[in-house]
Parts: C-alpha cells; structure tokens; sequence
C-alpha cells in the first residue's frame, strides 16, 4: 500500500546576536504519512545547524518553508530517513484505535 508523505516545518529558532543575527541555528518538523485507507503516523523532530553558511545566506524574512524543508531533507537521509519512516509506518500498522478521556475510578461522581 503506497504511503503519502507530507512535511512541514512547526517552529525555529534563530541567532539573536553577532553575525548572521537572524540565522536559523535549530528546526522543527514533522513528517507525515498517509496510506491510501486514510491511516496517519506522524514523526517530530529537531534539526540544529551549527553554523551559517555566509556564501549562501538568505535572510530570515526572505526565507520560505520550502527552503528550510530542503535543509532539513538534506540531512533527513538513509538511515536516519528509514528511522523517520519505520516510525510513521509502525504508526499506520498499529491503525491507532480511538480513545477517550475517561473518569478515574476514584473520582466522585458527576453532579
């Protein structure tokens, strides 16, 4: 069954101080899949950059999602990406079972 794969960047942090202030020193993302019955499994991670590359540096207010995925796909590949993957997959195989919030027996009752 074929898996659709969807990324988003969720959050930055930039440098605040010195050269390059406004380089984007770590990212947040998620990676999600779905197959064709509708199943999800979503990963989250972290990517920090250490350094800025001066050469090709792009200010924080020009940047776009799809620039900042390319970093992070960049470095999202072979064994790390089939982690990433085997996590949604394990996610879409185990076809997450709805759940509710439920009373804790010891709770008194609703009014």
């Amino acid at each position: 069954m074929a898996i659709t794969y969807t990324w988003a960047i969720t959050s930055l942090k930039t440098k605040t101080e010195g050269s390059n202030a406004g380089a984007v020193v770590q990212t947040y993302w998620s990676k999600t899949g779905t197959d064709d019955d509708g199943n999800v499994g979503t990963f989250y991670g972290a990517t920090p950059f250490s350094s800025a590359n001066t050469e090709s540096f792009t200010a924080f207010a020009d940047l776009t999602e799809d620039v900042v995925l390319g970093w992070v796909q960049a470095i999202c590949v072979g064994g790390y990406a089939e982690h990433v993957d085997g996590h949604i997959q394990k996610q879409i195989d185990e076809a997450i079972t709805p759940v509710t919030v439920a009373t804790m027996p010891w709770a008194p009752e609703p009014e």
